[in-house]
């Protein structure tokens, strides 16, 4: 029983892949599973020799036939009660746009939930609320959602226009879209990618013949082409980002240390604010917060949203750039 847990283990987790997702070819399945292509292509012939009727796509990987469903999982009163309330808080109230999908799903599962854990989780869903950074409106970028969500599935080369860098953007923002107008470049998209409010495309951006984060909300033309490409191996979100605080991944890095005030120290300790952070309580009440980040652009206006009560000791340039912007905002209130 023990020598072929794992193996059975592993074809139960093709079946929930493939018919969850698609894009799950077999060398995707070997990095998953961390075995070679041809267990992989052994296991599906097992599933194959079993009845289960898994289909080759070629790049969009195996499938399952439409016809053909797993029984119906069995669901816990917590595992339950999770999937309905970020669905209908998070993906039914369009807080992060596009997930609408998400709610019409677990409608279909709560409609087959046993009728007391149906009574359990309306009980409690009502008592509770998930708010999070709401998106803007996404309603005129739908089309750019499914097409670079598409082109990913398909592995082919989108062409776009990209509009010109606002003045509000930081320059980190502008460096990722240019600040010349906007011009035709292919795009290759590698992922889609939500930070606090908005959704960005990760990918190859053929004008700067570099990785760039760019937001739907500033295409203002996408076409697919029937160009393919290919993700680079070894591509991941996590790589990409580095250490940047949100979304942006300045080329310099930087060991950054703010003191925080007695007031604001216990809300900055209790919040995860950067994967890297640590925290330095002190006997006076006040805190020292440290982290490590790959560009300033963004942790800039972290430090000015706590305005007078916290002081950034390094790096220096941090420092300059919070006084002189701060500076700044303060002769707007001058008297006239």
């Amino acid at each position: 029983m023990t020598e072929y847990a794992p193996k059975f283990e592993r074809l139960l987790q093709i079946m929930l892949l493939v018919q969850a997702e698609r894009g799950w070819t077999a060398p995707r399945m070997a990095q998953e599973f961390g075995v070679s292509e041809r267990s992989v292509y052994r296991d599906i012939k097992v599933l194959r020799s079993v009845g289960v009727p898994l289909e080759s796509h070629g790049r969009e990987g195996y499938r399952v036939r439409a016809d053909y469903f797993l029984p119906p999982v069995q669901l816990t009163a917590d595992e339950a009660l999770s999937l309905v309330v970020l669905c209908e808080h998070v993906a039914n109230r369009e807080q992060i746009a596009f997930l609408r999908p998400a709610w019409r799903a677990v409608t279909k599962i709560r409609a087959h939930l046993p009728a007391d854990l149906r009574t359990e989780i309306d009980a409690l869903s009502e008592r509770m609320l998930v708010r999070t950074a709401q998106s803007g409106e996404e309603d005129g970028s739908s089309d750019v959602y499914e097409r670079v969500r598409r082109a990913i599935v398909d592995r082919r080369t989108l062409r776009c226009v990209y509009d010109k860098a606002h003045a509000s953007d930081s320059d980190a923002e502008r460096e990722q879209g240019g600040e010349n107008g906007p011009e035709e470049f292919d795009f290759e998209p590698y992922a889609l990618f939500f930070s606090v409010r908005a959704w960005y495309a990760i990918g190859r951006h053929g004008g700067r013949d570099a990785v760039r984060s760019l937001k739907l909300t500033r295409f203002s033309k996408i076409e697919p082409t029937d160009r393919p490409y290919d993700i680079p191996k070894g591509f991941s979100i996590e790589k990409h980002l580095g250490h940047a605080w949100r979304m942006i991944r300045g080329e310099d890095r930087h060991d950054v240390e703010v003191w925080f005030d007695p007031s604001f120290a216990q809300t900055i300790a209790d919040t995860r604010w950067h994967a890297t952070q640590e925290i330095e309580e002190h006997d006076d009440g006040s805190a020292t917060f440290r982290c490590t980040v790959d560009g300033l652009d963004e942790i800039l206006w972290w430090v000015l949203s706590m305005g007078p009560h916290c002081r950034v000791i390094k790096p220096a340039a941090l420092a300059e750039r919070v006084r002189t912007v701060a500076a700044d905002t303060a002769r707007l209130y001058e008297p006239a």
